[in-house]
């Protein structure tokens, strides 16, 4: 057991937001246990760890992320998804053949994750059954919790990162096998990446996989209107995108699934992904560089569907998730004065709520400082914004999400486990 002590911010849900301020919470086996304005008799000899007046606040959740592309970061924003995909990621991720090529980019990627502010993660690695390894590897020796995926693409993809079926199905077991049991804090994401890169054939054998491993599942969806019809002309027998993996069960109800972006979901994809109880990975910076749009989140958040941020680094180009969460509250005014319709502007609360409890949910009980969540947290010096002694906790907050980077982070916790 542990003490920490310090001003404590987090969601209860979307609408509220808790403030513990200059108080001790104890940690006990990586979680709160609750929270005290003095220490107990009983708790007297515990160590403590004194912040003084630094933020406190969850570890940041990015729900969608694709690690081979760190690496050319800032490319091609000028260009819609399709030709972005052919003329950039694709030829980055052909690269991730050479191991030596992937642990240099691999090791960068993890070390600025590890000093952000994030604390989980969902990754698309790619389709290099021992890159997607080593990416896992070095996540694990950096302390963080993330799941990462084997990318399965079997179509429409330049040559060099094409798999044959049989070829796709065979490393993603054996990729599945070799890290069994392997880790404590990465598990593995089935990621097939989406509906135009995956044959039938590959997609029923993903659904098989799905049965016998009964793993989380990954990948896009309604992102852009050409990408949808695309996939309507693919699949004519559904009548949405969210259909396409569903029919291979692939899309919720037993497993847990995130679909990143639905930007364009109409209303009965929408109540698909509420009763199936997907989770939403919003996208904001993404949507605008790539021209896709911008998603209804608030309309998302009304019908109660769980709905996390993601950086989709690269055709998001910050790995920050205050960054996200500054372009999510951004993006919904501009839907709201585009389109004319109310109540579309989504709020301070709101998207502190996505950026940790919201997609911490998909890890279990993470993102906030309940009795009985885990102690991922931040801790946040904010000093050099000026003089803030005018300014209550949460506007305080408010100035971290807009103008804080890594070097205001003080500290940060996983599970308890400090690892900066």
């Amino acid at each position: 057991m542990k003490l920490i002590k310090g001003n404590f911010i987090y969601s209860i849900d979307k609408d509220n937001i808790e403030v513990k301020e200059n108080q001790y919470a104890l940690i006990k086996d990586g979680k709160i246990e609750g929270f005290y304005s003095e220490i107990p008799e009983n708790l007297e000899n515990i160590e403590i760890t004194d912040y003084k007046d630094n933020i406190i606040i969850p570890g940041l959740i990015d729900l969608h992320v694709h690690a081979p592309q760190y690496a050319f970061r800032g490319m091609g924003m000028d260009m819609q998804l399709l030709d972005w995909l052919n003329t950039y990621a694709f030829k980055e991720e052909g690269k991730y053949r050479d191991l030596e090529y992937a642990k240099k980019q691999y090791s960068k990627f993890v070390n600025d994750v590890k000093n952000s502010a994030t604390t989980r993660l969902s990754i698309f690695a790619t389709l290099h059954k021992e890159a997607t390894i080593m990416l896992m590897d070095l996540l694990e020796e950096a302390g963080i919790k993330a799941y990462v995926g084997k990318v399965n693409m079997d179509r429409n993809a330049p040559e060099f990162l094409t798999e044959d079926t049989e070829k796709s199905k065979e490393d993603t077991i054996d990729w599945l096998e070799e890290t069994k049991d392997r880790y404590e804090n990465i598990k593995p994401i089935l990621t097939p990446r989406f509906i135009p890169s995956c044959t039938n054939n590959l997609m029923t054998e993903i659904n098989k996989i799905n049965d016998k491993y009964n793993i989380p599942v990954q990948s896009h969806l309604s992102e852009n209107p050409s990408e949808i019809e695309w996939v309507a002309e693919l699949h004519p027998d559904t009548n949405n995108y969210a259909q396409a993996y569903d029919k291979y069960n692939l899309f919720g109800k037993e497993n847990k699934t995130i679909m990143a972006h639905c930007v364009h979901c109409p209303d009965d994809e929408l109540d698909l992904i509420k009763q199936n109880n997907v989770t939403i990975a919003h996208c904001p910076q993404s949507n605008a560089n790539l021209t896709s749009g911008i998603a209804p989140i608030k309309k998302m958040l009304g019908m109660g569907i769980e709905v996390g941020l993601g950086s989709d680094i690269a055709a998001g180009s910050s790995l920050s998730i205050f960054r996200a969460m500054s372009d999510a509250v951004q993006v919904s005014k501009l839907r709201e004065a585009m389109t004319g319709e109310a109540n579309q502007i989504l709020t301070l609360s709101e998207v502190f709520y996505l950026g940790t409890k919201g997609g911490g949910k998909f890890f279990g009980n993470v993102g906030s400082f309940g009795k009985g969540y885990e102690f991922d947290a931040v801790v946040l010096n904010d000093e050099s914004f000026g003089d803030n002694s005018n300014f209550t906790l949460k506007e305080r907050l408010e100035r971290i999400i807009y103008l804080s980077d890594d070097r205001n982070i003080v500290a940060k916790y996983v599970a308890g486990k400090k690892i900066i």
